[in-house]
C-alpha cells in the first residue's frame, strides 16, 4: 500500500520530495472538492454529536492500535522553523516551548536531542499518547513536562506558568479540533505564551490529497471530515486561519501554503500534498499601544 489509510502530515511509506514553502495555491471551488454533483450530504447531527463526545476515546483507540509506530519522527522541525533557534537573545539561553498536541513524541524527542538548551511542556488530548511519552527512554523530567489536556476545555495554566512560554508548536493538531472550538484552544495557548512569543503552525491545507480522497458519508461541515476510525480532520485556507488567529488576539508574521509530493517509485505514484505553514505572535504591550 503506497499511502497510509489514516492520512496525516507524515506518510509512513513512500518518499517525500523537499518542501516548497511560500508558494500560495488557489483555494478550490466547491465543485473541485465535492465533485460535479455539488455539495456532499453531511453526516447526521446525531452522529456528529456522538463523534464530538467520543473524540478523546477515538484518539486513544488510535494510539492503542498503532502505539508509537505510526508517525515518523519530525527531524525537519528546526529546519522549517528557524525561530526555534533565532528567537533567543543569546546562544546559551534556555528556550521554553509548549508542544500542544505532542502525540507520542515524534516532534518532542528530536527537539530534545537536537537542542540541549530547551525545556518542553508537552500535552495531548489522548491520555494513552501522554503515557507513551513518559515511557520513552529519552523522557527526562528535568527537561520535559508531559500532561493530558483538552486544549478547548482544560486550563493550560494548571500545568504551565502563565506567560512563561517562548514558542508554541501547533503541528497537525488544530485540524483535529472542531472548528467551533478552535478559538478556545488558541485563547488557552495565549495565556501561557509570553508577550512577543510565537506560535509555529503547520497543518492540512485545502485540496490536500487527504481531503480529496474522502468518500461520501464522511463530510461533517465545510472543509471538515471524519475518517473511518472516528478521528476528524479540518482543512485550512489561509484566509480562515488568519482570521481565526486574529480573533484570538494574535498577529500574523507569515501564512503560506506548502506544496509537497508523496512519491512511491515502486508503484509509480505521485500524490500532491498541500499544507499550511504559518507563524503568529502574541503582541507585547508596546505593540498593543
Amino acid at each position: 500500500m503506497a499511502l497510509s489509510t489514516h492520512e496525516t502530515g507524515e506518510i509512513t511509506t513512500g518518499e517525500l520530495s523537499p518542501c516548497v514553502p511560500g508558494q500560495p495555491g488557489t483555494a478550490p471551488t466547491r465543485e473541485e472538492v465535492d465533485g460535479p454533483g455539488g455539495e456532499r450530504p453531511l453526516v447526521s447531527g446525531f452522529r456528529q454529536m456522538k463523534l464530538e463526545k467520543e473524540a478523546q476515546k477515538n484518539w486513544d483507540l488510535f494510539y492503542k492500535r498503532n502505539t508509537t509506530n505510526f508517525f515518523k519522527d519530525r527531524h525537519w522541525t528546526c529546519r522549517e522553523f528557524e525561530e526555534l533557534r533565532a528567537c533567543r537573545e543569546f546562544e546559551s539561553q534556555r528556550l521554553v516551548l509548549l508542544e500542544a498536541g505532542c502525540g507520542v513524541g515524534n516532534c518532542l524527542f528530536p527537539l530534545l536531542e537536537d537542542d540541549l538548551n530547551i525545556f518542553v511542556y508537552a500535552c495531548d488530548f489522548s491520555p494513552r499518547a501522554v503515557e507513551f511519552v513518559k515511557r520513552n527512554p529519552l523522557f527526562c523530567p528535568e527537561r520535559c513536562s508531559a500532561f493530558h489536556c483538552d486544549l478547548t476545555r482544560d486550563d493550560l495554566k494548571t500545568n504551565v506558568p502563565e506567560g512563561s512560554v517562548d514558542v508554541v508548536t501547533l503541528i497537525f493538531v488544530l485540524s483535529a479540533v472542531h472548528p467551533d472550538k478552535m478559538k478556545l484552544a488558541l485563547q488557552n495557548i495565549s495565556r501561557v505564551l509570553k508577550p512577543g512569543g510565537v506560535v509555529l503552525f503547520r497543518d492540512y491545507g485545502l485540496q490536500d490529497h487527504a481531503m480529496l480522497r474522502f468518500k461520501a458519508g464522511s463530510k461533517l461541515g465545510e472543509n471538515f471530515y471524519v475518517r473511518q476510525d472516528g478521528t476528524r480532520s479540518y482543512f485550512f485556507s489561509k484566509e480562515f486561519l488568519a482570521e481565526l488567529f486574529a480573533d484570538a488576539g494574535f498577529q500574523c508574521v507569515s501564512n503560506d501554503y506548502v506544496l509537497r509530493e508523496t512519491v512511491n517509485k515502486k508503484e509509480g505514484l505521485c500524490v500532491p500534498r498541500v499544507f499550511l505553514q504559518s507563524k503568529f505572535t502574541k503582541p507585547d504591550q508596546s505593540d498593543s499601544s
